[in-house]
């Protein structure tokens, strides 16, 4: 035992001294060994920071703000609380444990369960995927369950490890469209985070009076829009509970980029993502027997990291 657990210990020493960051990603291993962080990645924030909340699905000005009584819907996104029980949480992350994690940028670690894919290219090979693992059949079976994800059938998962000694974060981007479809899906485990939201595009969003989050939140009597904020300066903030499902669909989905900042990850934190698969490979779509192929395999639940 005593043996074990200095290998163990070895091996956590040996990944928080490495770190897999390429071009402009970095992370606090390299930022040392670097002597501080290149001036290109310091991200400024934005200027106008709003809070998603999940019982209006508006993003609402902070309290004590010059936003305080104002907000703008922000549709899209689903907060499915205690979606797994700590048990079955830390079940999850020893059978992850129990495989290799592979570094990653900004001081990530992964495991893919997934076709490997040349997005640039539009181009995946299926070489190699066994499956989505075994012990995401019960997760996956219980997303069906809940309303807005009835028919959803993941054909890839992949697991991010944070922490705060790499300094881990992932930059503000748009999963794919090719490939991935409509629905991202993310179980958050062992802490709580915040997904910040923001959007590159011009012009200004148009803010309301915030509605109220009593009973009556929703009785059309909502303020008709009398300010605006410049799109580009605007980030919202979703808090993910451990234990949470957060789907992104819509407009959170393909208009709005997602990112989580190094400040926001307190403690080690694994993110399981699930992707479905595009139209363009469901059934009618022009690569559906590819698509078909893919997901009876994602589907046996009998894959390891690829």
């Amino acid at each position: 035992m005593a043996v074990m657990a200095a290998v163990d210990r070895a091996a956590e020493v040996t990944h928080l001294q490495v770190c897999g960051c390429k071009g402009i990603r970095t992370c606090l291993i390299c930022e040392k060994q670097r002597h501080g962080p290149p001036p290109w990645q310091i991200s400024l924030q934005k200027k106008y920071q709003f809070l998603y909340c999940p019982d209006t699905g508006w993003a609402m000005g902070p309290e004590d703000s010059d936003f305080e009584g104002w907000a703008f819907p922000f549709p899209g996104v689903t907060l499915i609380k205690d979606f797994v029980t700590p048990e079955e949480e830390a079940e999850m992350v020893r059978l992850m444990d129990s495989d290799p994690w592979k570094l990653s940028q900004s001081g990530r670690r992964k495991q893919d369960y997934g076709p490997k894919v040349n997005f640039r290219k539009q181009k995946l090979k299926v070489a190699g995927f066994q499956g989505l693992p075994s012990f995401s059949q019960k997760v996956v079976h219980r997303m069906g369950l809940y309303p807005g994800l009835e028919d959803f059938q993941p054909v890839e998962q992949c697991n991010l490890d944070y922490s705060p000694e790499r300094g881990s974060a992932i930059d503000p981007h748009l999963d794919d469209a090719w490939l991935w479809g409509e629905r991202l899906v993310s179980l958050n485990l062992l802490s709580a985070t915040v997904v910040s939201m923001s959007r590159e595009a011009p012009g200004s969003l148009l803010l309301c009076s915030a509605p109220s989050t009593g009973p009556d939140a929703f009785d059309g009597s909502i303020v008709a829009p009398s300010r605006s904020v410049p799109c580009q300066e605007v980030e919202v903030a979703i808090s993910v509970p451990c234990r949470s499902l957060l789907v992104l669909t819509g407009a959170a989905r393909h208009q709005w980029t997602h990112a989580i900042h190094r400040r926001h990850i307190k403690a080690r934190r694994v993110c399981a993502t699930f992707r479905e698969l595009s139209r363009e490979f469901l059934p009618g779509g022009k690569q559906q027997e590819l698509g078909r192929g893919l997901l009876q395999v994602a589907l046996s639940f009998q894959g390891r990291p690829v």
